[in-house]
């Protein structure tokens, strides 16, 4: 399969987001031997404009869409099933994951064994397990991709479409009824949508002719423009508002983001022929997941040592002299990350060397990895929920969803000989 330069540029840049968004807008605090993490937006009027800069989990879905769709053709063009080519894929996530989960949980004993207070051992935990609702999302992408990927040769730019418009009924239905459960069908809608242009884009449905992007971002803009002004929908753009559920307000977001990313590819593309600049894309495209997974944790590092020892001030959020510390935090923190992703990294190299699956494969097979992306997901959605020391304890019968939802993944047969899996552990 040819590379896309750019969707791998997107993937690193929107990291990018991610990362310094959340060290910016989650602020870190810990008083009279209390940690704790306070939403900024809730002492800056307008910071939940802010959030425009860093919403990127949209790019993310949009590139796995396209390289979902190109990976699943061309094994699919080979002969591959779907079990295979979904098993493969989900465990590429799931061995970077189960590294952070043993080391989180590890903490947590070491943290507890040490007599550290169990409310300060639940935020961390918390803290630190907030990202990991991505990868249940994502892995439902992941098995559907086939049957959505049928239905866009089929239908096209409809089945996004279709998408959409079930999002805002569902917003209709949260916001009128206040059936609030149901908004979390909106995961689905939401996300799907924009993995849907992925498809679209990958095809060249979505970027040819050129002034697609350009009605994309163009009608993005528009309807947010209108939801704002006329419906319900705040501006915050990663407060729960309108990402938890995800609202109709960041599909059309998402929209006029993607429009514009769309639009810069074909000048960004001839940028990356030239090595000097793609070279460092490449390397760190190889590090986004372990640095999506590991973000959080050099903040709970830097707050325990350099707040609680006084080191670091820790004026009022918003103040000029809170905002004025705020390119020395990022400094350090990224200087921190650095360090603990090359550690990781290294650690993980073992597993590359390992199967993607074990065991002989049957007609049992396709159950048996659908049980065990549930299981997985379901324990995944926990600790995103509620962090990995819920009351101070680990969440014993979370973190056994997952490992048996991870293991039924593995034992769904082996497929290829050892040694022959793709040498980078992330999501593509």
């Amino acid at each position: 399969m040819e590379r896309n330069r750019y969707a791998d540029l997107l993937r690193v840049v929107a990291i990018g987001g991610v990362v310094y968004g959340h060290w910016l807008l989650i602020s870190i605090t810990y008083r009279n031997g209390q940690l704790s993490g306070l939403d900024a937006l809730d002492y800056i009027g307008w910071g939940q404009w802010v959030t425009w800069l860093f919403q990127v989990m949209p790019v993310f879905f949009l590139v796995g869409g396209y390289v979902n769709a190109q990976s699943w053709a061309a094994h699919h063009a080979d002969g591959q099933t779907w079990t295979i080519w979904v098993r493969d894929r989900a465990m590429r996530l799931f061995w970077p994951t189960a590294v952070y989960v043993f080391v989180a949980v590890l903490a947590v004993a070491i943290a507890r064994a040490a007599g550290v207070n169990e409310a300060e051992i639940a935020e961390a935990a918390w803290l630190i397990a907030l990202q990991l609702w991505f990868l249940p999302v994502y892995l439902l992408l992941i098995a559907l991709t086939p049957l959505l990927l049928a239905a866009h040769r089929r239908w096209g730019l409809a089945v996004p479409a279709a998408m959409a418009v079930a999002a805002g009924l569902v917003d209709i239905a949260v916001v009128g009824p206040h059936v609030h459960v149901i908004g979390y069908v909106n995961y689905l809608f939401v996300w799907g949508s924009i993995h849907q242009w992925g498809f679209a884009w990958q095809d060249r449905t979505l970027t040819d002719p050129r002034w697609r992007p350009c009605a994309l971002a163009a009608g993005g803009a528009a309807l947010l423009a209108g939801l704002l002004m006329l419906g319900p929908f705040k501006p915050d753009m990663i407060g729960s508002g309108n990402t938890n559920p995800p609202s109709i307000a960041l599909l059309a977001y998402a929209a006029a983001q993607a429009g514009l990313v769309l639009a810069a590819e074909p000048f960004v593309s001839r940028l990356l022929t030239r090595p000097r600049l793609w070279q460092p894309v490449r390397r760190l495209n190889a590090t986004v997941m372990n640095v999506y997974l590991w973000h959080f944790v050099p903040a709970i590092i830097v707050a325990i040592a350099f707040y609680a020892t006084g080191v670091m001030p820790q004026p009022a959020i918003g103040t000029a002299e809170w905002w004025e510390l705020r390119p020395a935090w990022w400094g350090l923190l990224t200087v921190l990350l650095v360090a603990l992703v090359i550690v990781v990294m290294r650690a993980e190299r073992p597993m590359l060397r390992l199967p993607a699956g074990v065991g002989r494969p049957g007609p049992w097979s396709p159950v048996l990895l659908l049980a065990g992306i549930v299981a997985a997901s379901v324990g995944l959605t926990r600790l995103a929920i509620a962090g990995f020391a819920p009351g101070g304890h680990p969440p014993v019968p979370v973190l056994a969803a997952f490992v048996i939802g991870m293991t039924a993944t593995l034992f769904t047969g082996r497929n290829q000989p050892q040694g022959t899996r793709p040498q980078e552990l992330r999501p593509a």
